[in-house]
């Protein structure tokens, strides 16, 4: 008895071929070149801004290439268990404590109001809380205020969406803060490190607490993915 030919294993379909992608450098010369006038339109009235213009852009190409954000920061660790965002951001975190610190003992030996005095946080019930409804709310939107403006100038819909509410909710919150100071956190206290260890003492403080949180943060890694590479 002969035998007939089983049905065929493999499907005949063929994939459609993939449209090529565009080319970018069109959009990247119209960008640039729209840049460089409205360089020249600042310089008009300050050339002042034409620096900060230049260090924005230079802030955001770094930003997009390294893929840097903090909401990444938090996440990865418990997601992925990847923590290379997190060390980091701690060593931005270190570079920027020694940075402010030089700024600040500059202002204090002079005798001059220390920069940023206005805005040391106050310890409060208010303000964990709100830490929490911002880390989750910045988990959900899918980047911190660094990460959402990188990806809006990346042209994704949501993180514009969410640059919106993040807008009209700082606007929201500095509208309030006067009254959430006077009837909520009023009595709660002002931390500033140099008042409790000194200038030098709250330098080596906070390096040791940034130290340990890395090497916290490479223990991490080692654990759920077998590397801190």
């Amino acid at each position: 008895m002969g035998q007939t030919a089983g049905p065929a294993t493999k499907s005949t379909r063929t994939r459609a071929p993939r449209k090529p992608k565009k080319s970018q450098l069109p959009f990247a010369l119209l960008a640039t070149a729209l840049v460089i006038v409205f360089g020249f339109y600042l310089n008009y009235y300050n050339d002042k801004m034409v620096v900060y213009l230049l260090f924005g852009i230079s802030f955001g190409v770094i930003l997009q290439r390294s893929r840097f954000c903090f909401t990444a920061s938090m996440r990865d660790p418990c997601i992925t268990g990847s923590t290379s965002v997190t060390r980091a951001v701690l060593i931005a975190c270190s570079l920027a404590t020694i940075g402010f610190t030089a700024i600040k003992y500059s202002a204090h030996m002079k005798g001059e109001t220390i920069p940023g005095m206005e805005n040391v946080g106050q310890i409060s019930l208010a303000l964990a809380i709100g830490a929490v409804l911002f880390g989750i709310g910045m988990v959900i939107a899918g980047g911190c205020a660094s990460g959402t403006l990188m990806r809006v100038g990346e042209g994704f819909t949501m993180q514009m969406i969410s640059l919106f509410f993040f807008v009209l909710g700082s606007l929201w919150g500095a509208h309030d803060m006067g009254w959430w100071r006077a009837h909520v956190i009023k009595d709660a206290p002002a931390v500033f490190l140099p008042d409790v260890f000194g200038w030098l003492g709250a330098l080596l403080v906070q390096s040791l607490i940034i130290l340990l949180l890395y090497i916290a943060s490479v223990k991490w890694q080692e654990k759920k993915m077998g590397s801190a590479e």
